[in-house]
């Protein structure tokens, strides 16, 4: 016994020396050399390096799949952004691949690729022929259906920027979003039309299209229904030709935590990562079929949910709005294998009676976030879903997890590694005030394992992982920046959530600060009501 721990003794001293070599070699890069050092002094000189061996070998397989899935979205990431065109180009690919393949199911009716394809085209040649221009803002407002995705990918195409309005939006909050959006243009559904009569007096400028069953109470305004027929169908290549990943493509209002709703930017290269990102870690295909209740107004249900058929080639089945009593029902129906959710609808599935359609769907997988722990396996076994895709993000942050081995609980995990990727720390964070504790350096305090804190990403411009877009408003942006983290002059997003890192690199959210409560699955400011 005494031979074998001298003779890891001196195997331990040995790996130290030859690491030190390794790493003062210039084919290092300086970040790698300084993180190894610290990380096999602190292995070979302290007591913790069995423990530590022990974590490494019982996440290694988590780990190494993690990597794999990030390293092939990032090269299907760069693949696209060099040959350009962003999500209408990628789009373009799966219609030429499946012209025929249904891309969006909504109660009886279908739409194929190419149905998509040539009434986003008539969108996109109407709009032109009324002057909008490259980068100007047109903002939307609409129940759940496939045109939504219709009239904004014709807009994008344009290059234009499409501002998604919050349905529920009214009076000086929705004036607020026209405002904050910059938009000159406004297309209302037919059924939101009262919303939007309310503050019409307050933009005399504005130009409103409407859609939906013709009213004649909106004078002014011009129906679409009635002339996008009319419009050719004719691609516009060059037009798309012209767009950049990191051009900015729709505004997504955030759900106000800290005071009225901001428009929070989302490019090309941000849903890229985000649709493709979630498609390639949980394993999805092309045959899957993804059932999206959730509002297209929000990321979750207008990005990921819609973007699987855009960026992905998936079928996505669209509802106006969730129901506990035709969940289950839809699902059997347009042969679901993928649902969207969060927390409140699990809940709501959960409460309500048993019946036959709650195990006779082909679900494996749903997605979404909110998912409480105290009802995690209740929900998964009385339902017999295989497979939980609970993530953490937001629309405008960078640092998005998720949780792919089922772990309960938890929003997602990063390898002992992550810091050399993509470094996403918790900070330690006054309870008071909810702003970083500093140490006598004036330095941010990186919290252990199991300790709350403030998650925090880094920001790096260039790089799609790292990238912070903010918001259309400068000022909200720069209060979202925390600035001298961790050494001078570096920047990292603020997320405002509290969050707690287990030892196995796995996240649980605690509480998010600012004063906010729960409506309908969104986060409403105290200052909104």
């Amino acid at each position: 016994m005494a031979g074998e721990k001298g003779l890891l003794s001196a195997l331990s001293t040995a790996g130290f020396v030859f690491s030190v070599f390794l790493v003062s070699s210039s084919l290092f890069f300086e970040r790698w050399k300084q993180f190894v050092t610290v990380l096999l002094f602190w292995f070979f000189f302290t007591e913790k390096r069995y423990r530590f061996l022990y974590m490494v070998m019982a996440t290694l397989p988590r780990d190494v799949r993690s990597v794999g899935k990030f390293l092939l979205t990032l090269s299907q990431f760069y693949y696209w952004k060099l040959r350009g065109g962003g999500v209408a180009a990628i789009f373009l690919r799966n219609v030429r691949n499946h012209p025929n393949k249904i891309a969006f199911r909504c109660e009886d009716k279908s739409w194929t690729y190419q149905e998509v394809e040539d009434q986003s085209n008539q969108v996109a040649n109407y709009f032109k022929s009324q002057g909008v221009a490259r980068g100007e803002t047109v903002g939307l407002m609409m129940e759940n259906r496939p045109e939504v995705v219709i009239l904004w990918l014709g807009l994008v195409k344009l290059g234009s920027v499409v501002a998604m309005i919050n349905n529920n939006q009214r009076g000086d909050i929705l004036s607020h979003s026209i405002q904050s959006g910059e938009c000159k243009r406004v297309i209302c559904g037919t059924e939101l039309v009262e919303a939007l009569l309310e503050i019409l007096p307050r933009w005399p400028q504005l130009v409103v299209y409407t859609t939906g069953p013709l009213r004649k109470d909106l004078p002014g305004s011009t129906h679409l229904d009635q002339v996008l027929p009319l419009s050719p169908s004719t691609p516009l290549p060059q037009e798309i030709a012209k767009t950049a990943m990191n051009d900015t493509f729709l505004l997504i209002y955030t759900s106000g935590t800290t005071g009225l709703p901001k428009a929070a930017k989302m490019n090309h290269a941000r849903c890229f990562m985000m649709v493709r990102g979630i498609y390639n870690m949980m394993w999805m295909s092309s045959d899957d079929v993804v059932y999206d209740t959730l509002p297209l107004y929000h990321t979750a249900g207008g990005v990921l949910g819609v973007g699987q058929a855009l960026l992905n080639g998936l079928t996505v089945v669209i509802r106006s709005k969730f129901s506990v009593t035709n969940f289950w029902t839809d699902c059997i129906k347009y042969d679901c294998t993928v649902a969207q959710y969060i927390g409140e609808m699990c809940r709501f599935l959960l409460a309500g009676p048993e019946r036959p359609e709650q195990t006779a769907h082909k679900v494996r997988l749903i997605i979404g976030n909110g998912l409480r722990p105290q009802i995690w396996s209740a929900f998964t076994e009385r339902f017999r879903i295989r497979d939980v895709g609970e993530f953490y993000g937001s629309t405008e942050g960078n640092c998005n997890m998720i949780n792919t081995e089922n772990k309960v609980g938890a929003v997602g995990f990063l390898p002992w590694f992550a810091p050399l990727l993509n470094p996403y720390y918790l900070v330690k964070a006054d309870p008071e005030t909810n702003e970083p504790i500093r140490d006598t350096n004036g330095l941010c305090i990186i919290c252990k394992d199991g300790e709350a804190g403030i998650l925090t990403g880094v920001v790096k411009k260039v790089h799609p992982f790292s990238q912070f877009t903010g918001y259309a408003d400068k000022k909200a942006t720069e209060k979202k920046i925390l600035r001298s983290v961790f050494k001078e002059g570096d920047e990292y997003f603020n997320s405002g959530d509290i969050l707690v890192k287990d030892e196995h690199g796995y996240f649980y959210f605690r509480d998010r600060t600012g004063d906010t409560f729960r409506w309908r699955g969104e986060n409403v400011a105290t200052s909104e009501v």
